[in-house]
């Protein structure tokens, strides 16, 4: 007699590759969405704490001057990273997951909704902090921005290589503490060409400014 209780792998795979092939299809209609508009998106992908927030408020205090700039701040609840980019004078859309640990085609598709995309020429959207779970969800922006803390060791691009690849550019973050935190920013660098051998990559202290000038470069903004 079969056991009813066991797993069903081909169901499980079916389910899989209809949710990869859902989440790919939402990202590619945002996209069309952003390009009919005229809108670049970049994605900030990065660990709680890695400095995303303070990157884009520095990416936002150079370039709101030679574009029109948008935000959507995705987090699991409050509004604290919303206020902090919102006080640099542009439109800031918050997203609050309730315990998702990313965002991902739909959600954004909503934000986009809300958004007046005539109006913009740069979107960033910062997603939730997390290195894992936003690899499985592109959310289809033209550039994903993966951003590295030397506060988070010197093994993060070998440990989440998915991620990595998944990246246009990547950031190793606050350079300032690498002596403190017995880190080699170039090995780390050179650990995330090895994973993505294409991938730029630049070194800052986000807090500082230093090397922001560097990210946009990165950027082509």
């Amino acid at each position: 007699m079969a056991d009813t209780n066991a797993p069903d792998r081909g169901r499980d795979i079916v389910i899989d590759v209809d949710l990869s092939k859902r989440t790919s299809e939402l990202a590619d209609k945002n996209l069309a969405l952003l390009k009919a508009h005229g809108v670049r998106g970049i994605d900030v992908l990065g660990s709680v704490g890695s400095g995303k927030t303070t990157l884009i408020k520095q990416l936002v205090r150079r370039l709101k001057d030679r574009y029109a700039i948008a935000v959507i701040a995705g987090d699991i609840t409050t509004r604290i990273d919303a206020d902090r980019i919102e006080a640099e004078g542009v439109p800031v859309l918050q997203i609050q997951t309730g315990g998702a640990c990313h965002l991902d085609g739909e959600i954004v598709r909503r934000a986009l909704g809300r958004l007046d995309l005539d109006a913009i020429d740069l979107l960033i959207i910062e997603n939730v902090g997390n290195l894992i779970c936003p690899a499985a969800f592109p959310i289809g922006t033209q550039t994903r921005l993966l951003l590295l803390s030397v506060t988070e060791g010197p093994y993060m691009a070998v440990k989440h290589p998915v991620m990595v690849r998944q990246a246009d550019v990547a950031v190793i973050n606050k350079v300032d503490l690498a002596d403190a935190m017995e880190v080699d920013v170039t090995q780390l660098a050179d650990d995330v060409r090895s994973v993505h051998p294409q991938i730029k990559v630049v070194s800052i202290a986000a807090r500082s400014g230093e090397g922001i000038d560097g990210v946009i470069a990165a950027l082509e903004l």
